[in-house]
């Protein structure tokens, strides 16, 4: 069960910025890079340091069952078992767990998208190159027009064999967020299996597993609003049998640690590796980075992810209507169903972006420049009367590199 986590009377509003005291500038617009740590997350990481300062073995000891939960809340975020959750250091992490983690044939055909962010791109290319797989490219465009278009064309590609097919949940560029369910179903019909990297997506857009996605990764630094340097792999307990865990280490073979806390001398090295995420949990996690986001996670199971996604919906919804009227050109889907939480803009034609994106820094609001678009990117504490402030700011910035 998670429980409350407020600070001194604080608990965690909508639109409410009130457990990030110390957030500087107008609009906080850069959840898609790297979120700020609220003020529970920051109290979390103080007593688990101070855990450890005093008492070192006896911190761990304390902490060891509160970051057993953190895989329990894991696995309730995306409708998983936590016997399917593995902790590892990033998304990338998973990605090169499942890249060189299954047992792959020469020839073995990997769908791409053209567009993804290189973190779910790299680790197939290795891979494909290690096992002698064949990678297929699609274009993310056919989705931009239509699902049914998107779907056409990953169909064709599906009719010819496919092993695998990569995706993201939501762009990290334009905030398309991808019709998993019916890929998913797509995928399944044809003997495939889907693969999603979800880290633009969890904690503001919601994802659940049921919609027949085999593999996910994610860290936990953007919209899950933890610290750098932990993320989760799920596996599917049907997938399980179908790795071969090339990566594993000692913390992958069945009962780990009984050498370590028996009476008796229990020490050997042919425990088989266990069949789940887990044999892929190498060795020791990052506590601090753990009880981190176990203390965000309670903060996002309070406010509910689709209230969270129907909050920041309506920011950008107005945001879009006072950029475009300033001569910015959207790239946000139209249709409700393939929204996320980011809004990425063409920015006008006679500005460049790198400077409009810091005269706005300047007038603190924080936003990202991914590959030629400025990203706006909110999260629950960003309240609406934000926008007039931020649209404030960006005529003034306008008006100061025009002139």
């Amino acid at each position: 069960m998670i429980s409350k986590v407020c600070v001194g009377r604080e608990c965690p509003q909508l639109g409410d910025r009130a457990l990030f005291p110390h957030l500087e500038g107008v609009a906080y617009l850069a959840h898609a890079a790297i979120s700020p740590l609220s003020a529970p997350v920051c109290e979390r990481i103080r007593e688990v340091t101070e855990d450890y300062a005093c008492g070192g073995m006896a911190g761990f000891v304390r902490w060891a069952p509160r970051l057993a939960q953190v895989r329990h809340d894991f696995a309730s975020l995306i409708g998983a078992s936590p016997s399917e959750i593995a902790i590892v250091a990033n998304t990338t992490q998973g990605v090169i767990d499942i890249a060189f983690g299954l047992s792959w044939r020469k020839g073995d055909r990997v769908v791409l998208f053209d567009g993804e962010f290189p973190a779910n791109v790299t680790p197939w290319q290795q891979a494909a190159e290690e096992f002698g797989l064949e990678l297929r490219w699609l274009s993310l465009d056919g989705f931009h027009r239509s699902v049914d278009e998107g779907l056409v064309a990953l169909e064709r590609v599906l009719q010819r064999g496919v092993r695998l097919v990569a995706v993201s949940a939501v762009q990290y560029k334009t905030g398309l967020r991808m019709p998993l369910a019916e890929m998913g179903a797509l995928c399944h019909k044809y003997d495939a299996e889907i693969f999603v990297d979800a880290i633009q997506a969890l904690g503001a857009t919601p994802v659940d597993v049921s919609w027949g996605i085999d593999y996910l990764s994610s860290g936990s630094h953007k919209h899950l609003m933890g610290a750098e340097g932990t993320g989760f792999l799920y596996v599917a307990e049907r997938c399980a049998a179908m790795m071969k865990p090339r990566l594993a280490g000692w913390l992958g073979h069945e009962d780990p640690v009984a050498f370590l806390v028996s009476d008796e001398p229990r020490l050997r090295y042919d425990n088989p590796l266990k069949r789940s995420a887990q044999a892929l949990e190498t060795g020791t996690s990052n506590v601090i980075g753990l009880a981190a986001i176990g203390a965000s996670l309670e903060l996002l199971a309070q406010l509910g992810v689709p209230a969270i996604h129907q909050h920041v919906d309506a920011y950008l919804q107005s945001l879009e209507a006072g950029l475009v009227g300033r001569g910015f050109q959207s790239h946000r889907a139209t249709p409700p169903a393939l929204r996320s939480t980011l809004l990425g803009m063409t920015v006008p034609v006679d500005v460049r972006l790198s400077k409009l994106a810091a005269a706005l820094r300047d007038r603190g609001v924080i936003v990202n420049t991914p590959d030629g678009l400025m990203r706006f990117a909110p999260h629950w504490p960003n309240a609406h009367d934000e926008v007039p402030r931020v649209l404030d700011a960006v005529d003034q910035a306008l008006a100061e590199l025009r002139a």
